[in-house]
């Protein structure tokens, strides 16, 4: 066998040296183009290799300067707005966006450094979460400065750059944002739309947490040397933007073409439960959403449910409260807090004087419509748990049974005062007391002098109490004195405002007042027809006064509308009771008891003129006669009837 050297050149110029040894010259040209091969491929792998160095060294410089700059928009996003002057309300916000479209050039130019392959490779997902995040920001200071359109435009495109890794760790909080604000946006314009949104981030948060992903906050993309990230934090945000998705729906389902007020009563309470659950919660906030959350649910007569909120209220304020006794702060910041607390707790009390105040009301109700054997006639319920839901509603039997709050220890508060509908007077009396103590705490902190609107409400709220108290004493006598007591409130209030700057109030006053006189004049008569013979003249006294105050209050209430100018046609708003009010004034007119023929002339011509007014504009406008169907009704056979008695005084 032949010992052979052989030196070739390959194409690329190099000169490389066989030792060999070899039996045709076919044999030696054969090793030499395969090893050419090899030492092409290597030379192809070392130029990957320079080029990834390459592009890491760039990447690292410039995830340095994009650290700088995301940092920076933060700061002018979170902090700086807050201080921005009135003339330039977005001033930060400009800045935010000019540096943000900055970012979005660099993250574009290392994007393109990648080839399509590299789609599924760490970095690359990296950086397409990050230019995401810049169409977020780009989004969001665009809807925050009233430019809505751009906003969407923003937000779409961010949708469409994170679609495929909307699920990812990287991305998973950039989507739930993207999708939250999408849905805000949307829900003034297509509440269908926004819902559409929304339970898409609603899906995907639950998805997450069945597969138990571990997100990356947003903060941790932009830093440029990082070990670890920071898990606590994003998990944080992640319940965050979940507990935002949450009160978005309650707020889409609350209002709008969707208009689903017990959906959005459940999402309302999801809300506050993950504020308890994750400890993330304004507490003077958490308790009034919870206290407001009440007024609905006894409107629904889920009276349980009601009160389990109050009570939660009041529980979340007093800690509050003991949290506040226990801190040392300056002097100033303290008394600042406590005032504002003072006056949630007011609140918190007008929402618990409601709660009693609609308890008795429904119970009245309920008590009217089921004269007879009621507790197996009456299918009405205070427990929501126990409502009949139609086959298409949104809500299911779940969403209901899921309506409290478990960790909190509340069924002291909960034991003050009964959720179930009275029967009784001694039940009755019991919630009334418990709203009458209410609405005396409420106006330890609510006066004249400061509040005066809420005090007034306040006592009307009172004058409301007596009347529903009313229904369940049958003693005429004890009846009276409620009355009295209502009339004692009303008249008192009205005594010390001014009827310029509180008319609405005063409205409402002047025609509690008239009611609340007619029906003193209903027992007063009704005691009188009971005196055999003729009554004693204190009696007559008495009729009559009470008629006066009637009149006087209910004349008072007409004339508020008379000024400055008076108009023919009613507010439509106001049609029911200004003619209620005329049909009273007819009907007590009427009711004067007087031996005077002149007297009772005059009494008659002035019940014709109302009972007249309300015919002839019943008659004009056909609508109102649904509004007042009874008193239209009696209104047309006086005005036929009076003519024959005023002729009857005129001719004796």
């Amino acid at each position: 066998m032949k010992r052979s050297i052989l030196t070739v050149k390959n194409k690329y110029g190099h000169s490389i040296r066989y030792v060999f040894l070899v039996n045709s010259v076919k044999v030696c040209l054969n090793f030499v183009q395969n090893t050419d091969c090899i030492f092409r491929r290597l030379l192809h792998r070392s130029k990957e290799i320079k080029s990834k160095i390459n592009k890491m060294t760039i990447a690292k410089e410039t995830f340095s300067d994009l650290q700088e700059k995301y940092t920076k928009v933060k700061k002018l996003v979170d902090e700086d707005s807050k201080l921005d002057p009135e003339d330039e309300p977005y001033l930060s916000k400009y800045s935010a966006r000019q540096i943000l479209i900055g970012m979005k050039a660099s993250i574009e130019k290392l994007l393109r450094q990648y080839s399509p392959s590299d789609d599924n490779d760490e970095h690359f997902i990296k950086l397409t979460a990050m230019l995401g995040t810049t169409y977020l920001y780009l989004g969001t200071i665009a809807v925050d400065t009233e430019e809505i359109s751009t906003g969407e435009k923003h937000l779409e495109k961010c949708k469409e750059i994170i679609s495929k890794y909307e699920a990812t760790p990287q991305v998973i909080l950039i989507t739930l944002n993207m999708y939250n604000h999408l849905g805000i946006i949307w829900a003034p314009r297509e509440p269908e739309v926004a819902k559409v949104h929304l339970e898409k981030a609603e899906t995907l948060y639950k998805t997450a947490k069945d597969q138990s992903l571990i997100p990356v906050d947003i903060t941790d993309l932009f830093q440029a040397n990082i070990e670890e990230y920071n898990t606590a934090l994003a998990l944080k945000n992640l319940e965050k933007l979940h507990t935002l998705t949450l009160y978005f729906l309650a707020q889409i389902y609350g209002a709008g073409s969707l208009k689903d007020p017990l959906k959005s009563a459940a999402y309302c309470h999801k809300t506050l439960q993950r504020q308890l659950d994750t400890d993330d919660r304004d507490c003077i906030d958490w308790a009034l959403n919870a206290a407001a959350l009440s007024q609905f649910f006894m409107e629904k007569n889920g009276f349980k449910q009601a009160r389990h909120h109050l009570a939660a209220s009041l529980y979340i304020l007093q800690q509050y409260e003991d949290k506040l006794r226990s801190e040392v702060q300056e002097l100033e910041v303290h008394e600042a807090k406590m005032e504002t607390l003072r006056f949630r707790k007011a609140d918190v009390a007008r929402c618990w004087a409601k709660y009693g105040l609609n308890l008795l009301a429904k119970s009245k109700e309920r008590l009217l419509n089921h004269t007879d054997d009621i507790d197996k006639n009456c299918s009405t319920a205070t427990d929501l748990t126990q409502m009949e839901l139609p086959p298409d509603s949104t809500v299911s039997k779940e969403d209901l049974q899921n309506l409290d709050f478990d960790i909190l220890e509340i069924a002291t508060y909960e034991l003050q005062v009964s959720d179930r509908f009275a029967l009784t007077l001694e039940d009755a009396k019991k919630i009334f007391l418990n709203a009458q103590h209410w609405i005396e705490l409420a106006q330890e902190y609510y006066t004249l002098d400061t509040l005066a609107s809420d005090y007034i409400e306040t006592v009307l709220d009172h004058s409301q109490l007596y009347l529903s108290l009313l229904f369940f004493d049958d003693d005429p006598a004890n009846q009276a004195k409620y009355h009295k007591r209502r009339a004692d409130l009303l008249e008192n209030i009205l005594s010390k405002v001014s009827t310029q700057y509180y008319l609405q109030h005063c409205r409402q006053i002047w025609f509690e007042l008239g009611r609340t006189y007619s029906d003193m004049l209903d027992i007063k008569s009704e005691k009188m027809r009971e005196i055999k013979g003729r009554p004693p003249s204190s009696a007559i006294s008495k009729i009559n006064q009470l008629v006066d105050k009637s009149i006087k209050n209910f004349t008072a209430f007409i004339e508020s509308y008379k000024e400055p100018t008076y108009v023919t046609d009613i507010l439509t708003q106001e049609e029911g009771p200004i003619l209620q009010a005329y049909f009273h004034l007819a009907a007590l007119h009427g009711r004067y008891i007087d031996l005077d023929k002149n007297l009772q002339l005059q009494h008659s011509e002035a019940s014709l003129k109302n009972y007249s007014y309300v015919a002839e504009y019943c008659e004009k406008h056909a609508s109102t006669k649904d509004i007042i169907p009874m008193e239209y009704s009696i209104c047309k056979e006086m005005v036929s009837l009076l003519p024959i008695k005023l002729l009857k005084l005129n001719n004796p």
